[in-house]
């Protein structure tokens, strides 16, 4: 998300270095650039408009005009800028009330809105330490009831059943009583979605509400509809007293129009955002680490809290003992990295949250291709012998010839991997000798990216 506006922004701002001050004459020509870029990110225009009347006025006024530098001084202020307009802090799910805490969640149809049900459970089963109930009120979609029911059982909620021919109201009243029954924490309730907003919709979701009393309402959208998605936003805001907004399917948003518009407009918090089918792919949405990734700035604090969640800490640390006494890096401790890097997103979603990159940088590693290739590389190791994966220097020709059948590669693609195999290793051995990690680093230097020197 946001390698565009990231891409025109970190332009932008280039073009303010050499200058001695600023003023409202380069104020204006960066403005204007900004004001094109956000245009083109589909940002609603009266947030556009609020949003270059704040940067205006903030970079004019005492606190930047006598700064040695310009371009970040005027970063400062659109970061400050960014961040006011999506929210000053983070808001989390209030769990502060008396079990069962009760979400409803609303949305239209195509959204995504039953995977976030599945997504939110397990996130507040594992992070949280909650025990979940969720409950399907969607008696329309076929086989909606049948996909919450199967999700339910891949991330360990309990699953009320529900069927088609009961009224929904009756449905969302009977969940509440078995979640009191069953001692839950958290019972989230999926509602029925249309593919356009209308009136029987509102009205049936303004009748779940008042039986049940939810203590969030979380407005599910997809970003990929841009500014639509901030008007939607606003309608179902309208009809229903919303605490909150989940975006979907921000992996497929190269524009961020939405996340810059929904809160200004409806004056409700984005509380997560979704990316990809996977269940573990929801993010707390954290307004200032956002502004931070889309200025080019990295989000570090991001990265660390998806690393203690979602790395397995156990091989980490084998992996780091085994380097430490001066063992081999062998084709199994490979395939362990691109398993971890797999949960974690993607090389792709790593490099975006890392200071200095660049939305290129990471726009490039998301690539298609990129993910294709890391597959192939780990149905290569798997073709092989446990031997040969612990000892790959066995691997001759007519061996690379059986691992490339059974991985239905090439043999070129099996010495690129050992290749790229014996490179890590080179690289893993320096880390463990006596001082390696400084020397490895000492020897990087020059080659790493702005902000990432040592």
């Amino acid at each position: 998300m946001f390698e565009n506006l990231t891409q025109r922004l970190s332009g932008t701002l280039k073009n303010l270095r050499g200058q001695g001050r600023l003023t409202e004459e380069n104020i204006r020509d960066s403005l204007r650039e900004v004001r094109m870029a956000l245009l083109e990110a589909d940002v609603a225009l009266p947030v556009i408009k609020d949003f270059i009347d704040g940067v205006r006025a903030k970079a004019l006024g005492q606190e930047v005009v006598g700064s040695l530098s310009p371009g970040q001084a005027l970063i400062k202020v659109v970061n400050d800028e960014l961040v006011a307009i999506m929210g000053e802090s983070q808001a989390a799910i209030d769990l502060n009330h008396k079990p069962p805490v009760i979400v409803l969640m609303a949305g239209l149809q195509g959204t995504g809105k039953t995977t976030t049900v599945a997504k939110l459970a397990r996130r507040l089963s594992e992070l949280d330490k909650k025990s979940v109930m969720v409950a399907s009120a969607d008696v329309y979609r076929p086989a909606a009831i049948d996909q919450l029911r199967t999700l339910a059982g891949e991330v360990g909620a309990e699953f009320y059943p529900s069927n088609p021919e009961q009224k929904p109201v009756a449905i969302a009243r009977d969940a509440v009583t078995a979640a009191r029954k069953s001692g839950a924490d958290v019972l989230i309730i999926d509602t029925a979605g249309r593919l356009a907003i209308d009136e029987q919709m509102m009205d049936e979701i303004r009748a779940i509400h008042e039986a049940v009393t939810p203590v969030e309402t979380l407005f599910v959208v997809d970003s990929m509809t841009g500014q639509d998605a901030a008007n939607t936003a606003r309608a179902f805001n309208d009809a229903l007293p919303l605490t909150g907004v989940v975006l979907t399917k921000v992996d497929g948003d190269a524009r961020g129009g939405a996340a810059l518009s929904v809160r200004h407009i409806t004056g409700k918090p984005i509380k997560f955002i979704g990316s990809g089918e996977k269940t573990d792919a929801l993010e707390a949405f954290h307004p200032d680490r956002i502004a931070s990734r889309i200025l080019g700035m990295g989000d570090i604090l991001s990265l660390v809290e998806q690393a203690q969640e979602k790395v397995d800490h156990e091989k980490a640390e084998k992996l780091a003992r085994k380097v430490r006494k001066g063992k081999g890096f062998d084709l199994e401790d490979l395939r362990d990295q691109f398993s971890q890097m797999e949960k974690m997103g993607g090389l792709g979603s790593l490099v975006e949250k890392l200071p200095g990159m660049g939305a290129g940088a990471a726009q490039a590693l998301q690539n298609p291709a990129q993910a294709k290739q890391m597959k192939r590389m780990v149905a290569i190791i798997d073709s092989m012998t446990p031997q040969e994966r612990r000892k790959p220097e066995i691997i001759n020709g007519s061996r690379k010839r059986r691992v490339s059948q059974g991985s239905g590669t090439q043999i070129q693609d099996v010495n690129r991997l050992l290749k790229q195999h014996k490179q890590m290793q080179r690289m893993m051995k320096k880390m463990g000798s006596k001082g390696g990690m400084a020397n490895m680093m000492r020897g990087m230097k020059g080659r790493l990216p702005p902000g990432m020197g040592f």
